[in-house]
């Protein structure tokens, strides 16, 4: 090295130098620290596993790309079009409380899930539970009471179409059923019928 390479390094050096002393005394707050992503439990600490399933979920959805929706997570179900962070939430919380969808007509009982939104998201749906309206009560199918329509109801022993009507539209102007009694209330349902039918019915 000549001198004059020498020199040139050793004036870089002391600038180097100046520049860490001037910022430490004039309280400069130090560069951030890089973000480090915790590891995905599910992949046992694996580094790769985590970059790789970190990529899966940044991924938009293809076609032909299903999401169980009884069984997504909150991340999962995310990368469903038209659904945040914020609904995928929500969705799983609904799910928790009211138990597997088991189909896109219980789906929709999602708040914030509407008809248009509904739509977009049916190709890209699967459902693997079962719904908790068509849950077996005593052999026979117990239904929702706040979501049965008149023919759900018509079936049932004793209701008929003029009964099953009347409910519809005693829960349309009065609101949802708080308890199955409550049924006693619809002009025309006997306290004995409703009394039989508790087994068949349910609140959810």
């Amino acid at each position: 090295m000549s001198p004059a390479e020498r020199r040139a390094l050793t004036l870089l050096l002391a600038l180097g130098v100046a520049g860490h002393l001037i910022r430490a005394a004039s309280g400069a707050a130090p560069e951030p620290a890089p973000l480090i992503l915790p590891l995905d439990p599910t992949d046992d600490g694996d580094p790769l596993a985590h970059r790789d399933s970190a990529r899966a979920l940044a991924r938009p959805l293809r076609a032909g790309d299903r999401i169980d929706a009884d069984q997504a997570t909150p991340a999962e179900l995310a990368r469903l079009p038209g659904v945040g962070p914020g609904l995928a939430k929500r969705i799983v919380a609904d799910r928790q409380i009211h138990g597997a969808f088991g189909g896109i007509a219980a789906f929709d009982r999602v708040p914030g899930i509407g008809p248009a939104l509904l739509a977009r998201l049916i190709p890209h749906l699967r459902f693997s539970g079962v719904a908790a309206d068509t849950l077996l009560v005593g052999g026979d199918a117990a239904i929702d009471l706040n979501r049965a329509g008149v023919a759900e109801l018509d079936a049932l022993p004793g209701i008929g179409a003029a009964r099953a009507r009347a409910i519809v539209a005693f829960r349309d102007s009065a609101g949802p059923f708080r308890q199955i009694v409550d049924l006693k209330r619809v002009r025309g349902m006997p306290s004995s019928l409703v009394d039989r039918l508790t087994q068949r019915l349910r609140i959810w």
